[in-house]
């Protein structure tokens, strides 16, 4: 235990999957460090308590009852920060007057999900001090950045430009830009949304899901645009000292029976996460090139992953039958564990930042096919930089099949493998005793040990006369 008294940080985390994960597993890391932690979540997408019974729990009125959140719209985003913004300030109000009576612990900050917007706001009027979660790369914060400080140059664009690069972005293209578009135009609410979630407010830190050996120069230089402290305390999964499970669906654990009776490294496991949807055609075209390639295949088909299915039922006639055992199909697989296995060879992945950071870790290389947000950010990186898998080029059959292939069985996939195997190594040595992340973590809990536990008010403004 490093801290000498007992404080409590309360984290608020964003209700999808990708974001909830990393802000679980933080919790778990503080914890270990001597804080007490308190959960301040949706209702949409609420944590399993009976997983973190070293956390309390607080549920916020999210405001969104009947709404499908499984997508959420920016219209949904806005309203679930308006919504959520009294239900927060009272329960901060009510720790802080236990507080005061000394019948509860010190109230040392708040972090919070940078799309939490409102938590900025909260916490400037109670004056306690905040700190922004970036649960993705240095890389996507730069890029939105980036772009961000001169839409005009990106937007629109012709199709004829998406495989255009982006020099002052290498290696992204036009077709790479983070920022969803419509006809290769953006809309204005969401450049504002990205501004909004881009910006550190009145935080006094901000703690990142990367790694600083990883990342440096892209770390500097937003510290130097951002001038607060950053704290990259990555990787999260590796770092909490128990791992426990964050996963908001109901895993299918049986698809660790079908792995144990497979050959060492042949396996290719598919899952693009818990959030992208695709349409029938894409699922075709991959059902095909999985069975063209004739390697063995653990894929992962969401309830509601595919536009006008519920599950797997948009696979050809007869398709699992054909493929036979080679083949497994599940709705939901406890992913660390599946990319843990010996029998992995390889990782079809969406490229979200979690599942990067856990395929690296287990020295996975990937197959890259990314649908949206830091997705293709980390996609481009992936292939292009650190060589550490391959980019789909195309939802085609022939493609999928040849890219499995090059990946499973030929030099180039050793290659990759190699890179991957190269950067566990210096993951990992960030991680040790006298590493980066390791060092990193420390120096986060020394400056939230010391931060004032109420904040000075704003100093007034003198108009001159």
């Amino acid at each position: 235990m490093r801290v000498e008294r007992k404080q409590s940080v309360v984290l608020v985390p964003f209700l999808l999957q990708g974001h909830l994960t990393p802000m679980l597993q933080l919790g778990s890391i503080l914890h270990s460090q001597g804080f007490s932690v308190i959960v301040a979540h949706t209702q949409h997408n609420a944590p399993n308590y009976t997983n973190h019974p070293q956390f309390v729990f607080h549920s916020m009125d999210d405001g969104l009852q009947g709404i499908d959140m499984s997508f959420p719209s920016l219209e949904n985003i806005y309203d679930l920060n308006e919504n959520c913004k009294a239900p927060l300030r009272n329960y901060l109000v009510s720790m802080m007057e236990e507080e005061e009576e000394e019948e509860g612990d010190q109230l040392a900050c708040i972090v919070y999900d940078n799309v939490m917007l409102f938590v900025d706001d909260v916490a400037t009027q109670l004056r306690l001090p905040s700190i922004v979660l970036r649960t993705y790369s240095a890389a996507y914060l730069h890029s939105m950045l980036t772009i961000l400080q001169q839409p005009e140059k990106y937007f629109p664009f012709e199709d004829s430009q998406l495989l255009d690069p982006l020099p002052e972005l290498h290696p992204l293209r036009f077709k790479d830009i983070p920022i969803t578009t419509v006809n290769n135009t953006v809309q204005a609410p969401l450049l504002e949304f990205s501004r909004s979630m881009c910006d550190v407010g009145s935080s006094v830190a901000t703690i990142w899901n990367t790694m600083q050996d990883l990342e440096n120069s892209l770390l500097l230089r937003l510290q130097e645009h951002y001038k607060v402290p950053f704290f990259p305390i990555g990787p999260f999964h590796k770092m909490v000292p128990v791992a426990s499970s964050t996963s908001i669906l109901q895993e299918d654990n049986s698809c660790i029976d079908w792995l144990d009776r497979q050959a060492p490294d042949s396996v290719l496991y598919v899952s693009l996460g818990s959030l992208v949807r695709i349409d029938d055609k894409e699922l075709i075209e991959t059902a095909w090139g999985l069975a063209n390639s004739e390697q063995p295949f653990l894929w992962v088909i969401r309830p509601g992953s595919v536009y006008g299915f519920q599950c797997a039922e948009a696979l050809p006639d007869g398709y699992e039958e054909m493929v036979g055992e080679r083949g497994r199909i599940v709705k939901w697989a406890p992913q660390k564990q599946v990319l843990a296995h010996p029998a992995v060879a390889g990782f079809f992945t969406h490229c979200g930042w979690n599942s990067t950071l856990e395929s690296i870790l287990e020295e996975v290389p990937l197959i890259c096919r990314p649908f949206l947000a830091d997705q293709p950010v980390n996609a481009r990186y992936l292939s292009q930089i650190y060589k550490a898998g391959f980019e789909l080029e195309a939802i085609e059959r022939t493609v999928i099949d040849k890219t499995i292939r090059k990946l499973m069985l030929s030099e180039e996939g050793k290659d990759v493998k190699k890179r991957v195997v190269d950067m566990k190594q210096n993951i990992v040595a960030a991680m040790q005793i006298d590493g980066t992340s390791h060092k990193n973590l420390n120096d986060l809990v020394d400056f939230i040990s010391a931060l004032p536990s109420r904040l000075a008010p704003p100093t007034p403004v003198v108009e001159q006369s």
